[in-house]
């Protein structure tokens, strides 16, 4: 069984809770709309909201090399659960052994005895314990053994993470953003790069961004770029958001350049972001990297992609 190592927001004092569970990725609209009505349901009761994920995701463990692309950072699933009014987060370590631990072991242990679990609130399509053999059936029948009640939410059709995951690599992030209701953000460490963008008059931020990030499509978008603080590292900045031109992929008119985010605040030129922690948030695709044959006519591009960013965004 795994062990708590994570824990968000709490109240005070221990006793019953009612519990939502997911791995959460995205905390998209079907994702809301459960974890809303587990706090609703905790709310009328005068109980802890809890939500379970997990970390690393299951696919990793269980299929070793799928390595889904996260849309979220752990922190911002804990950020937007917190905001969603979820009290405390209980993230648990998904290993070998918890994927074969039966649903009967996973209810007993987690929802019965480290939670006190009053009510437990999923998704219709919640499976869970080894093999996946669990679903909201089970969770029903272990309820009335270890003195939960369950509620199912009815998903909300064509959301998952699956589905936005597929528009983020298709370049599509307006439909990821009507799907997670909000726009898709990437996150990561500002570093040095080639500074060809401030040679070129439109200095740009070169976002690190962690493994398996799930990066839109080569191209070029409107969007914004804003500090976000983060413990240990620069805030100067923080909680600034400016809109941003912003360029995925390959610079194809500068030979051997490798895959990068980069996005240039909109009218500053003044910024001084290394190692600084950013979000670069999408609004809209703007067009495909293209190669150019001067500069002159880079820059030009330049200015029009900024002049459609500027109407995006205001």
């Amino acid at each position: 069984m795994g062990d708590c190592h994570e824990k968000g927001p709490s109240v005070q004092g221990s006793g019953r809770s009612v519990v939502t569970i997911g791995v959460y990725d995205g905390v998209h609209r079907g994702h809301q709309r459960v974890v809303e009505r587990a706090v609703a349901v905790a709310r009328e009761r005068k109980l802890r909201a809890v939500a379970v994920t997990f970390e690393p995701h299951p696919d990793e463990v269980v299929l070793p090399g799928s390595h889904p692309q996260r849309l979220t950072s752990p922190r911002r699933r804990a950020e937007l659960l917190a905001e969603l009014g979820i009290d405390e987060i209980d993230t648990v370590e998904f290993t070998l052994g918890l994927s074969r631990t039966s649903p009967a072991d996973f209810a007993q242990a987690v929802l019965g005895e480290r939670l006190r679990a009053a009510a437990v609130v999923v998704g219709e399509d919640f499976v869970f314990g080894q093999g996946a053999t669990g679903d909201v059936e089970t969770l029903r029948m272990l309820g009335d053994k270890y003195d939960f009640e369950v509620e199912v939410v009815p998903m909300l059709d064509g959301v998952s993470s699956t589905a936005i995951r597929e528009r983020i690599v298709a370049g599509d992030v307006e439909g990821a953003a009507a799907a997670l209701g909000r726009p898709h953000r990437v996150e990561g460490v500002v570093v040095r790069g080639y500074q060809r963008g401030r040679q070129l008059g439109f200095p740009t931020a070169n976002v690190e961004t962690p493994q398996h990030t799930a990066i839109p499509a080569d191209g070029v978008y409107a969007g914004w770029l804003q500090c976000v603080p983060v413990a240990n590292l620069p805030t100067l900045y923080a909680g600034e958001r400016w809109p941003a031109a912003i360029s995925v992929g390959i610079n194809p008119t500068f030979e051997g350049v490798p895959r990068s985010v980069e996005a240039y605040a909109l009218d500053r030129d003044d910024l001084e972001l290394y190692g600084a922690h950013v979000a670069v948030e999408f609004a809209a695709r703007l067009r495909a990297n293209s190669r150019f044959e001067s500069i002159e006519a880079l820059i030009e591009q330049i200015h029009a992609d900024v002049a459609a960013t500027r109407r995006l965004t205001s």
